[in-house]
């Protein structure tokens, strides 16, 4: 039996296909690399992206009405280090 070790290179990866196929089914991560670089990641097709709540965070958040006033010389200076 093949045993993946996370990453493998292209000849690996396509003699032992199945296996990578296999091991990402059982939830392993496996990045296929050319030259010792990863190129590629195998994942599951049904593999989903978190979805976007927009305005989760309504009503908890308070923003100043002073947010987008200048900055005073003092703190100025401070992000200048002087």
């Amino acid at each position: 039996m093949y045993k993946i070790q996370g990453s493998v290179n292209m000849h690996e990866a396509k003699t032992h296909f199945s296996a990578l196929v296999n091991a990402v089914l059982e939830g392993k991560e496996v990045y296929i690399s050319k030259a010792g670089k990863p190129v590629a990641k195998l994942v599951p097709l049904d593999a989903k992206k978190p979805k976007v709540r927009f305005g989760i965070l309504k009503g908890k958040i308070k923003v100043s009405d002073d947010f987008d006033a200048p900055l005073s010389d003092e703190v100025i200076d401070l992000f200048e280090g002087k």
